[in-house]
């Protein structure tokens, strides 16, 4: 016998936070070298605070290697994602123990040992609990994970989680002293930010939201127009301006899979579209033909925590689900290389 699979609760965890205004002012305005292009790029950004598990002006993680940073990125993950998955699962009434899988996603940092075992063993998780750990998928990666451990549940009838851990800012880039801090990085750097995210998913749960079907569209032909290297300093990240107009070139027709045969774009009660910058949204609100209403909750979060790369669907989600508890039918809709879009219909329950 299937079951349903239906998300129960949302845990969000963030380090601490600063002003955009602020950290510019502090730091980025001589990272950037005084660029007033740079300046006018953390201006329009969307985004009024967000958060870092490092202030750049006491450690300075631009100028660390890339194992200084993977071993940072371990010592805060851990915590981090500890809280959130611990939220997610009191918002559910679920014991670690009772979970049949958990699904790690992760493009920041990577350990072995990971967190997967290390939260499995300091929360007390179950020995035959399994684990996925999903890397390097970038900001839609949540959504494949919510796919997996959906398939998990479904068939298994054993609640399963998902926990998303991103500390982008371990990977600032060295400074334009160097001659490798340009445009691509100053929209990278104004954008990015940390947190934790999880979601708990339950066979047959009465109430929630219950995850339905899940798509996707992959356009090859611009793989290089959004790109995250490991080098030296980090892993860097490449960001081409086209990027917006291929997503929404994509958008209507990859919602309109989504919900065929049984529903229409007419039927959507709320959007959580990931908010990968102010301009994506603006282009995929467009092609969409939505209200302008349909964004806020992504708008918010965008202005109050910044793209936390993969965690920001789950955050945006959850602020849908405080806001409308009644439910409805809600499409979940995120990016990243490949350029990939994924799509998500869930369904209040």
């Amino acid at each position: 016998m299937v079951s349903r699979a239906v998300i129960t609760g949302i845990g969000v965890a963030t380090p601490p936070t600063f002003r955009q205004d602020e950290i510019w002012e502090t730091y980025f305005k001589a990272h950037s070298g005084d660029s007033s292009r740079a300046e006018r790029i953390f201006a329009h950004s969307g985004v009024e605070t967000r958060h870092s598990v490092a202030d750049p002006r006491i450690d300075d993680v631009s100028t660390w290697s890339t194992g200084q940073r993977m071993l940072r990125y371990e010592a805060e993950s851990i915590p981090l994602g500890e809280e959130a998955l611990g939220k997610a699962l009191a918002a559910s009434d679920v014991d670690i123990a009772e979970l049949g899988m958990l699904a790690v996603v992760s493009c920041t940092g990577y350990a072995t040992p990971g967190l997967d075992i290390r939260l499995a063993a300091s929360m007390g998780a179950s020995s035959d609990m399994r684990r996925l750990v999903v890397g390097h998928m970038g900001c839609y990666a949540a959504i494949p994970g919510l796919a997996a451990v959906a398939d998990y549940v479904r068939l298994h009838r054993r609640p399963a989680a998902l926990l998303c851990v991103e500390l982008t800012t371990l990977h600032l880039q060295p400074s334009a002293a160097l001659g490798v801090f340009d445009n691509e990085q100053a929209v990278a750097h104004s954008l990015f930010s940390d947190a934790a995210a999880a979601a708990v998913v339950v066979p047959d749960a009465p109430a929630g939201l219950e995850v339905g079907r899940i798509t996707s569209r992959t356009d090859t032909a611009h793989a290089q127009d959004m790109t995250w290297n490991v080098t030296d300093h980090g892993f860097r990240m490449g960001l081409s301006a086209r990027v917006p107009l291929v997503l929404a070139r994509h958008a209507a027709d990859t919602v309109a899979a989504l919900l065929e045969p049984d529903l229409s774009p007419a039927d959507v009660d709320m959007y959580a579209v990931h908010p990968g910058g102010p301009r994506i949204l603006d282009v995929v609100g467009k092609a969409l033909a939505l209200p302008e209403s349909a964004l806020t909750a992504s708008r918010e979060t965008l202005r109050e925590h910044g793209n936390c790369s993969s965690a920001t669907i789950l955050m945006v989600l959850e602020r849908l689900r405080r806001d409308n508890p009644e439910g409805g039918n809600t499409v979940a809709m995120a990016f990243g290389p490949g350029l990939t879009l994924y799509t998500a219909h869930l369904s209040g329950t």
